[in-house]
């Protein structure tokens, strides 16, 4: 790699950097925040109040239920219930056996205790190491969710701990499945009803809150109902590691901005605007929430990483509060997505919608900082869809899009390998100016330098400028493969799973300072990629002369240095990353050894010789940044001048 190279990568890391600290919110608004939350943690301190006196009152009841002998007559147990349970008594007692409903793509199953779905099946995918049964997005041992009850008697209540009864299920004029939970009270005229709608070939499920003369229960004042949903987050892959990257809590504003909790530790989060969806995520499948009405408010955020010996790699919590009409005139709607982070799958939701109605799903599929995904959206994944449609092996696509991307590049690739073989040439020349002008003639040498580039056609940029462009394309790939789900459970050579790293060697016990760094495993793909990585190097570090510089010695030592960082990097990563890598440097090492057989020294030397005589026999015409440059040079010596000139008169005055 030459200096032009070096100054690429040095630009590139500047740019990365001021990116990130340009997107920090400012002190101000971190302010504004924590004011607002200040008081919404005052309201839910009250009710938190308001709770515990229940409980109490609660466990009063619970205590006189003991001393009830079994032989109390149904006369004495309902009235505990409903001096327990107030207008909800109805509630208090029921069945709990939950029963499952299958459309093609999904088998939910529900508990009529609190009517919620316990328990989603994902019918197309599996789980890592298992291909009989289907993948488990979550069972009744990873979720909770509840929304609370007050009561005109003063009593809050939980519909976790409620029996609601399960209606027969109908079908819809769509042919959708509707199940409805029915929750009883003491009025036969007052209930209050859960209802699903289920489509045959979707992911997302329709799921309504709908009251019916419930202001005869609840308190007056209620015009909200307060919502509590936890869910752990299963291991789903078999990189837990890496896993752990791609799984975080995300959340969409009303006004379509979308943010998140941190991925690589514990973070709560206190919103005070209303949020449109609020997403579970894993690498692969998601479990998200969407209102449909005026969106969710008050909301408190939670996110926490497992233990690495659990079974499960996130623990997400949400506390929030929605819009609620106890009289029935409206209801309160909401859609579940249970699926997996297909980008065309989560797309398809905003065909056809106006801006402000899109749900941007597809931001749950990571594609990289902005003209990255771009260049994914446009790009990438059109040519991926292109050559699966062939009916491919990923293998063979992968190997395909390599070839394609490097078509693509290659004009600047080409650019950049010239502009560094013509230095290369120009180097004895560089090397006789250096010896004239002492770097105490630095302006001198400067000029001389400029004037042989001019002559010979050479820009010093030309061979930095190309790598910028490359950069979103590479790191476009980079985003890709590893959120692909295209890729997972997909095998190709010795890699089971192309989604995942393919282990070659692996160990349980545990290595000091190696378990850490490899996590215990090597992996194939990614030995192959560093081996040609170093190969690459050592080809392009050849023709790169240090001689006595010590910055050059230290910067070619960095360049060998970095495919072992490299490897460390992406031992982890998905094995079709890899591959992509490596069949990439080998193209480029083929490149290279074309280019030097078409480009080598002699005939570049002839070909800025012929420049030159074209230049001497032509008008005199400098490009616009080296007439700039030169400018600037003699501006520079003019302003040299005049301080010496202004030295001289104050020595002798």
């Amino acid at each position: 790699m030459d200096k032009n190279t070096g100054i690429g990568l040095v630009l590139i890391a500047a740019i990365l950097i001021g990116f990130s600290l340009f997107n920090r919110p400012s002190q101000e608004e971190l302010a504004r925040r924590q004011h607002v939350q200040d008081s919404i943690a005052e309201v839910n301190r009250a009710r938190a109040e308001a709770a515990a006196m229940q409980a109490a009152e609660i466990d009063s009841l619970r205590a006189m239920e003991g001393e009830v002998s079994s032989e109390a007559t149904a006369e004495e147990k309902e009235a505990l219930l409903k001096a327990q349970y107030g207008t909800l008594a109805p509630a208090a007692e029921g069945c709990n056996e939950g029963f499952a409903v299958e459309s093609k793509l999904l088998k939910l199953t529900f508990s009529p205790k609190g009517g919620i779905i316990t328990k989603a099946e994902l019918k197309n995918y599996k789980t890592y190491g298992d291909s009989i049964n289907p993948l488990v997005l979550f069972d009744e041992q990873d979720k909770k969710q509840s929304f609370t009850l007050v009561t005109t008697d003063n009593r809050v209540l939980s519909t976790e701990n409620l029996y609601f009864r399960a209606l027969p299920i109908s079908l819809d004029t769509a042919g959708n499945q509707v199940l409805t939970f029915r929750l009883q009270t003491v009025y036969p005229e007052s209930y209050l009803d859960f209802v699903y709608t289920i489509p045959d070939s979707n992911y997302m499920i329709d799921f309504s809150i709908r009251a019916h003369e419930m202001q005869h229960v609840l308190a007056g004042n209620v015009n909200d109902l307060e919502m509590r949903w936890e869910q752990q987050i299963p291991q789903q892959e078999r990189g837990r590691r890496f896993e752990e990257r791609y799984a975080q809590l995300q959340y969409m504003f009303t006004n379509r901005d979308i943010e998140k909790l941190s991925e690589s530790k514990a973070d709560r989060e206190k919103v005070t605007g209303k949020l449109r969806w609020i997403a579970y995520k894993d690498q692969f499948f998601s479990t998200v929430m969407i209102a449909r009405g005026e969106g969710f408010e008050s909301s408190v955020l939670e996110s926490e990483p497992m233990n690495k010996y659990s079974r499960y790699i996130k623990s997400y919590k949400t506390n929030t509060s929605f819009a609620f009409d106890p009289t029935g005139a409206t209801s309160s709607d909401f859609s579940y997505y249970l699926g997996p982070n297909h980008y065309h799958t989560l797309n398809a939701y905003d065909d056809g919608k106006q801006k402000y109605e899109r749900l941007r799903l597809r931001e749950l599929v990571p594609l990289g900082w902005e003209i990255v995904a771009w260049i994914n959206r446009i790009l990438v994944i059109p040519m991926f869809d292109l050559f699966k449609h062939w009916g491919l092996n990923i293998g063979l696509i992968i190997l395909l899009m390599t070839i394609v991307i490097k078509l693509i590049i290659f004009p600047f690739t080409f650019k950049s390998y010239k502009s560094s073989a013509k230095m290369r040439a120009l180097k004895p020349q560089m090397d006789a100016i250096n010896e004239k002008y002492p770097p105490e003639k630095m302006a001198e040498r400067q000029q001389a330098t400029m004037a042989l580039y001019s002559q010979a056609g050479v820009s010093p940029m030309a061979g930095c400028l190309p790598m910028l462009f490359q950069f979103p394309v590479v790191m476009a790939m980079f985003w890709f493969f590893p959120t692909a789900i295209e890729l997972r459970g997909e095998s190709f050579l010795w890699a089971e799973d192309l989604s995942t790293y393919d282990a070659i060697l692996s160990w349980d016990k545990y290595i000091p300072v190696i378990s850490w760094a490899f996590n215990n495993h090597l992996s194939l793909f990614c030995i192959l990629f560093t081996v040609t990585n170093f190969g690459y190097t050592y080809i392009t570090m050849q023709t790169q002369s240090t001689g006595n510089d010590p910055t050059a010695k230290m910067m070619r030592w960095m360049m060998y240095l970095m495919p072992l960082m490299f490897f460390f990097m992406f031992n982890d990563y998905a094995a079709g990353l890899s591959y992509y890598y490596f069949l990439s440097l080998l193209i480029s090492i083929l490149q290279t050894m074309i280019f030097r057989w078409t480009l080598n020294d002699k005939r570049m030397l002839e070909e800025m010789e012929k420049a030159k005589a074209k230049k001497k026999n032509a008008p005199k015409k400098k490009s616009g940044f080296m007439a700039r440059l030169e400018q600037m040079q003699k501006e520079q010596q003019a302003r040299m001048r005049e301080q010496i000139k202004e030295q001289s008169k104050r020595q002798y005055r």
